[in-house]
């Protein structure tokens, strides 16, 4: 039996962020019925289609779940949603991003009734200047700061296709219930949540936001597939297939530079540091891109292998669907479509006890999936009404986490338990500090200890207490082992040997703590023939297959962000061990949970994976424009690189598009109300929108298209959002005080109980500031015993310089 099949999720409106959400329940046994209009669910006709007409992006949003039609003009319509929602745990509504024709009900009274847990997910959230705006993906996602720095310097910005803020929203909702779903087996009680699409979205844009915050207004555009601070970080050509670079420590640059016989280059460590940022960067390029060509992209990522250089070839989707390994371990499973059989993207929460669910049937409207009687057959042993939480008592309040994690996926995992109230303990080593400390280890760095005014590393690792542990040396490993003891939750993303090695391996932790929930958050898994590949997030999206289906006809594989797959893989992972905890409570059973973070980034691509797999046909790249709105574009405003995307997602949508470009002739114009009418004079149609747009403003020629509900989004750059009025009015951006940083902005979550966020607790701790807290108030130690390990360097609380570090290694040595 699934680990969720005691559970009865129903989904009302229509929304991706909301059917995302309801999927990952069904991955995991729950029976998840969806309410649809007699129409079927508007999603059912998004592009792209397969050849029989069906919607592979509903498709995969919405496999493995049942399907009941509620005519909201039959007169016991409310009745009858009323009662299905009486009888679920979890109600996940969109209607606020589409109603979808569905009966009116009164939740509040429902809740009264049952413990429910509710989850709504809109745009913008309830309220804010913004609240009220016509929106799709794009818009979102220009406003969001993720465009305006992707594409050609001269613009317009790159924006890929549709459905990415869907499912970052459906992810956080996701943990915003299974977090309640934990909190509801200790106090019984249900609890109600706001998930906004546009701030899930701002998870991808805040290294750059902060990154911003810290280093000024800097960042520009800088061409396809390049991104600040300039250093190698795209795909550039081989003699055959596309390569996937990423240097990010110096390091790899001095062995990708001896790789390449660039020996000039090798020593100057100032691109990875970030000492000249963009200078010099077309200079680099122009001496190694062509050395590039010399081999295929499989012998160079074989060659990086070797080296423990960052790359990877990047796949198309035709190369994703003959992936032995994706399709061995189910991040690409079968699925049903009618009488149509595809591939799409499967499940990527590698529970290794409970597993999800392997690909699945797409339900037709109306139609209940075979297996739903038999998967249901027990509920919450809960009371009667949900209103009785304690407001201080957050879903994971009580839960203990360690944190063997640095950089971004995994701390941003940790991070989000440690916001939803679990105790977080992140453990480092002043040898080895979490990397987005900063990798340089000269001198004058560590003795200024730039490593603790790292605005990136303050942003991911609030809400948690540090402490320095050597687990190179018994001791330490000793000292770990006892806080694994007592603890819920373990995390780990670094190199899928490092753990086992140091005697960590799952099998040692399963006999410290047999309830342990045990991740690893490796590239590729561990147990794949890629697992000793270095990975950043880059690498990860290079690897998905998304960036085949980005950009021109004629142009390169496009990314779309610097490290995509780092907050996708980060949201993931927090989604895996809620799973795996909800399990561990009921059963009293930890398990192993083998996180590929490749697989994460598939979930993107998984519409081409579909189609693909039917029609066998290579698939279309629409540049800005859309396979299924017309228009839809990103177009030049008066100013110096100002932009905004404009779409028109239906026919009354580009009526008043029409009008207000004043072009009566086209809203009256019947052949014009279909987008493949339309399509014939695209050209024309986008034409006419850029004049109009040049002559504005972005902000006001968004706020003249909203007028008259057109989606539009400005696209701002990341430092923008530090003032944007509808983050200031919801509070998204909360102060926080840290030493050698002092007051600085932190992001809030974008899930919220109530009008306001939760409020940030504490700021990220300093190289080992909670030491004696930890080793003398929770396991105990002495003081002499601790002034035994400091002496020892086995725990401290300043980082070791690479001369101090030599030093170490020639004392221990002799």
């Amino acid at each position: 039996m699934e680990v969720l099949s005691h559970l009865r999720v129903i989904e009302i409106g229509s929304s991706a962020a909301t059917s995302y959400c309801a999927r990952l329940f069904s991955d995991f046994g729950a029976d998840v019925q969806k309410v649809e209009p007699p129409g079927g669910d508007p999603l059912r006709r998004s592009a792209p289609l397969t050849p029989g007409g069906q919607s592979a992006w509903f498709a995969f949003l919405n496999f493995n779940k049942s399907s009941i039609i509620i005519d909201c003009a039959a007169p016991d319509a409310s009745a009858r949603l009323t009662a299905l929602i009486e009888d679920c745990d979890i109600l996940v509504d969109g209607r606020d991003v589409d109603v979808a024709d569905c009966p009116p009900i009164d939740i509040a009274a429902i809740r009264q009734r049952r413990p429910l847990i509710y989850l709504e997910a809109s745009w913008f959230g309830g309220e804010g200047p913004y609240a009220g705006f016509a929106a799709t993906d794009s818009t979102v996602r220009a406003l969001a700061g993720l465009i305006k720095l992707v594409g050609p310097v001269g613009g317009p910005p790159l924006h890929a296709p549709d459905f990415q803020t869907g499912i970052l929203a459906g992810l956080w909702g996701f943990i915003a219930a299974a977090s309640s779903i934990v909190s509801r087996m200790r106090d019984g009680a249900g609890r109600s949540w706001s998930v906004s699409i546009f701030e899930s979205s701002l998870t991808l844009s805040e290294y750059a936001i902060f990154e911003a915050f810290a280093c000024g207004d800097v960042m520009r555009r800088i061409g396809i597939n390049r991104f600040w601070p300039g250093i190698p970080a795209g795909i550039y050509e081989t003699r055959k297939g596309w390569l996937g670079v990423t240097i990010g420590t110096p390091a790899q640059w001095r062995a990708f530079c001896e790789m390449l016989g660039l020996s000039e280059l090798r020593d100057d460590p100032a691109p990875i540091l970030g000492e000249k940022h963009l200078e010099g960067l077309e200079k680099i390029e122009r001496k190694f891109k062509p050395r590039l060509k010399a081999r295929t992209a499989q012998e160079w990522f074989a060659e990086g292998l070797k080296r423990k250089i960052p790359m990877v070839p990047v796949p198309g989707i035709s190369d994703l669907l003959v992936d032995i390994e994706r399709n061995a371990r189910g991040a690409i499973v079968p699925v049903l479509l009618g009488e149509e059989q595809g591939l799409t993207a499967g499940s990527t929460q590698r529970l290794t006890l409970t597993p999800p669910l392997r690909g699945g049937m797409v339900p037709a409207p109306g139609e209940q999936q075979a297996f739903v009687k038999i998967r249901r057959n027990l509920s919450f042993n809960a009371p009667s009404s949900s209103t009785n939480i304690d407001a201080d008592r957050r879903p994971l309040h009580g839960t203990r986490v360690i944190d063997f994690t640095m950089g971004w996926a995994g701390p941003l995992c940790t991070r989000t338990l440690a916001d939803l109230g679990a105790e977080v303990i992140k453990v480092e080593a002043i040898q080895y500090p979490d990397w987005w400390r900063g990798v340089d280890r000269r001198r004058a760095y560590v003795d200024d200890q730039m490593y603790e005014k790292s605005m990136r590393f303050c942003m991911m690792n609030r809400n948690k207490r540090g402490i320095t542990l050597d687990l190179t040396r018994p001791q330490g490993l000793a000292l770990a082992k006892r806080l694994l003891a007592d603890a819920d939750i373990v995390v780990n993303n670094y190199s899928v040997d490092v753990l086992p090695k140091l005697g960590l391996d799952c099998d040692v932790l399963k006999t410290i703590n047999p309830r342990l929930v045990m991740m690893s958050m490796s590239a590729f898994g561990t147990d794949s023939i890629h697992r000793d590949c270095r990975a950043y997030g880059s690498t990860l999206e290079q690897g998905s297959g998304l960036p085949s289906v980005i950009g021109s006809l004629d142009g390169p594989p496009a990314m779309s962000h610097v490290a995509f797959g780092d907050a996708v893989g980060g949201l993931n992972g927090c989604a895996a061990v809620l799973v795996a905890l909800i399990h561990a409570r009921s059963t009293g059973q930890g398990q192993f949970i083998d996180l590929a973070q490749i697989d994460c980034m598939t979930s993107f691509a998984a519409p081409w994976i579909t189609v693909h797999s039917i029609d066998g046909m290579a698939p279309l790249r629409h540049g800005n424009r859309h396979p299924q709105f017309v228009p839809h574009g990103c177009f030049r405003c008066a100013g110096d690189d100002n932009w905004v995307i404009v779409a028109a997602t239906d026919e009354d949508m580009w009526r008043r598009l029409a009008i207000l470009l004043g072009r009566l002739d086209w809203a009256a114009d019947a052949s014009l109300r279909s987008a493949e009418a339309r399509r014939v004079i695209e050209g024309l149609i986008e034409a006419r929108i850029a004049a109009w747009t040049l002559t504005r403003d972005a902000d006001q020629a968004m706020s003249e298209l909203q007028a008259v509900r057109v989606a539009a989004g400005v696209a701002r750059l990341p430092i923008e959002l530090l003032t944007d009025r509808h983050l200031g009015s919801r509070a998204f951006l909360q102060r926080v005080d840290r030493a050698f940083v002092g007051l600085h902005p932190q992001p809030s979550m974008p899930i919220h109980e109530g009008a306001r966020p939760y409020a940030i607790r504490m700021a990220a701790p300093t190289l080992g500031q909670n030491n004696i807290e930890i080793l003398s108030g929770l396991l105990g130690l002495s003081d002499l015993e601790i002034a035994q390990l400091v002496k020892e360097r086995i725990v401290g609380t300043a980082m070791l310089s690479e001369a101090d570090l030599a030093q170490a290694k020639k004392v221990s040595s002799n």
